[in-house]
C-alpha cells in the first residue's frame, strides 16, 4: 500500500479494525454459548462453535483477522484458568488451528462456496480433522499441565477436545460460508419457502423423538437431512445439520437419549460419530447435487447452441431459394 492515498490507507485500517472487533464478538459469543455445554471443567465441550466461525472468517476476509481469534480466547479462558501460562497457551493453540488449516486450505485451492465434492472433501480433512489436531493437542497439554485434568483422562479429554472443534468446523463453518450468498429472492415460489419451513419444522420434531427415544432410532433423520440436500442443496442442508446436531448435543449433554450411559469417552465417541455422519451427510451430498446440477446446465447451454448453430444458414446463403437450380 505504498502507493495509495493516506485516506484510503485509513480507511483500510479502520475496516480491519472493524473486522477484528466484529470476529472477536462473534467468537465470545459463540464460545460463552458452547461452553454452556461443557464436559470437562468449563473447558471441553461436545462441539466448539468459534472454530468454525474463526475458519470461516479467515477463508473468506483474509489471515489479517487472526488477532480477534487470540483476543476472544483470551477474554473467554482468562475467567475459568486454571492459571494463566494455561489460559495463553489454550489462546495460542486456538488461533493456530483455525490459521493453519487456513493456509492449508488456501494451498490446496479450496474455493469457499463450497459447490464442488473436493471442496467439501478438504474442509473435512484439512479442514476440520487435520487442521483441529493442533488446537486439541495444545489445550489438553495446558490442561494437564496446569492440573485440571489428571494423567489418566489426557487422552479422553484430547479426544473429546479434537472431535469438539472438528465439530465446530463441520456444523458451523458451512453455515458462516453460505451467510455472504444468502438473497431473499422474490422470484422464488411460495411454495418453496414453505417446502423449506415445513422441511425444518419436520426435521427438528424427528430429531426430538429420535434422540430420547429408547429404541435407538437415530436413523430418522437422515432422509430429511438428504431431502434437504438434495432440494435445496448447501441452503437445505446446513439448517438441517444445525437443528439435528444441536438437539443432539442439548439432550445429550442433559443426560437424554443414548449418550450418557456409558462413560465420558464412549458417549462422546458415539456422539461425535452421529453428528459427523449426518454432517458428512448433508456436505457431501449437497455438493454432489450442486455439481450435477451445474453439469446439467452446461449440457443443456451446449445443445441449445448446437442447435442454434445447425440451424443458422451458411455465411453468404439467402436461405432456401439460393439453394435452387439455376434456370
Amino acid at each position: 500500500m505504498a502507493g495509495t492515498p493516506p485516506r484510503e490507507r485509513l480507511r483500510h485500517h479502520a475496516l480491519v479494525l472493524l473486522g477484528i472487533l466484529a470476529l472477536t464478538s462473534a467468537y465470545y459469543g459463540c464460545a460463552r454459548a458452547g461452553l454452556l455445554l461443557h464436559v470437562v471443567e468449563n473447558q471441553v465441550t461436545p462441539y466448539w462453535p468459534p472454530t468454525g466461525v474463526a475458519l470461516a472468517a479467515l477463508l473468506l476476509f483474509g489471515l489479517r483477522l487472526w488477532p480477534a481469534i487470540t483476543v476472544g480466547a483470551l477474554l473467554v479462558n482468562l475467567p475459568l484458568g486454571p492459571s494463566p501460562p494455561a489460559v495463553v497457551a489454550i489462546a495460542v493453540g486456538n488461533t493456530l488451528a483455525p490459521v493453519c488449516a487456513c493456509l492449508a486450505l488456501r494451498r490446496t485451492g479450496f474455493r469457499p462456496e463450497l459447490e464442488h465434492l473436493r471442496d467439501a472433501l478438504k474442509l473435512v480433512f484439512v479442514g476440520a480433522l487435520g487442521g483441529m489436531l493442533i488446537s486439541a493437542t495444545v489445550g489438553s497439554v495446558a490442561l494437564s499441565l496446569g492440573g485440571a485434568v489428571a494423567r489418566g483422562d489426557f487422552w479422553p479429554t484430547w479426544a473429546v477436545w479434537w472431535t469438539g472443534d472438528a465439530m465446530g468446523v463441520l456444523v458451523f463453518a458451512p453455515a458462516f460460508l453460505l451467510l455472504p450468498r444468502i438473497r431473499l429472492v422474490r422470484e422464488v415460489p411460495l411454495r418453496r419457502w414453505a417446502e423449506l419451513a415445513g422441511l425444518l419444522t419436520v426435521t427438528l420434531v424427528v430429531s426430538l423423538i429420535a434422540v430420547t427415544s429408547p429404541n435407538g432410532m437415530l436413523f430418522l433423520g437422515f432422509p430429511f437431512l438428504v431431502w434437504a440436500a438434495v432440494r435445496f442443496q448447501l441452503a437445505g442442508a446446513v439448517p438441517c445439520v444445525l437443528l439435528t446436531s444441536s438437539t443432539t448435543v442439548v439432550l445429550a449433554v442433559q443426560g437424554h437419549g443414548r449418550f450418557g450411559q456409558h462413560g465420558l469417552f464412549m458417549d462422546m465417541v458415539t456422539l461425535q460419530a452421529f453428528n459427523g455422519s449426518i454432517a458428512l451427510t448433508a456436505l457431501l451430498l449437497s455438493a454432489v447435487v450442486t455439481e450435477r446440477n451445474r453439469a446439467y446446465a452446461e449440457i443443456r447451454r451446449a445443445c441449445i447452441q448446437l442447435a442454434a448453430a445447425v440451424a443458422e444458414p451458411p455465411p453468404g446463403s439467402d436461405g432456401p431459394a439460393s439453394r435452387q437450380n439455376p434456370p
